[in-house]
């Protein structure tokens, strides 16, 4: 029998990211359907089978499905077919599968995708960033 991991998802004006709790994933299959069907597989670190399925709340773009695979998760980015914001991520009203929970480490609300705090971007980044602050703001002071 399978199982089912950890699920988050986020979303932006354009694309769903779904982050699975899966640590050392193994045979890894991920499929995304314009219709919105998005379809799971993978092997877990001492050979249980984990999977899923689920009707996304609108149509998505399958080419522009993205996976990365790392050492703990398995992060997707979907592109949605029409830009715009899902009112939830599944097509049914009904409540959510209890694996399936929203990344408020990646959650943005609507009015606020275009500000600098709702940016994916890499932790490197941030660093090399705030180094530059740093750097500039002795600068300033000496």
């Amino acid at each position: 029998m399978s199982r089912h991991p950890e699920v988050l998802w986020a979303q932006r004006s354009d694309k769903v990211y779904l982050t699975i709790a899966l640590p050392d994933a193994k045979n890894v299959s991920v499929k995304s359907e314009p219709q919105g069907l998005f379809s799971f597989s993978a092997t877990g670190k001492q050979g249980e089978s984990f999977d899923f399925s689920l009707e996304l709340y609108g149509s998505v773009i399958s080419e522009g499905c993205k996976v990365s695979v790392g050492l703990r998760n398995i992060i997707c980015s979907i592109q949605k077919e029409q830009k715009g914001w899902w009112k939830r991520l599944l097509k049914s009203d009904e409540k959510p599968a209890p694996y399936i929970k929203v990344d408020w480490n990646k959650w943005c609300d609507e009015d606020e995708e275009e500000s600098l705090n709702c940016k994916i971007v890499s932790s490197t980044l941030i660093i090399i960033y705030s180094s530059s602050i740093t750097v500039l703001l002795c600068a300033f002071i000496l």
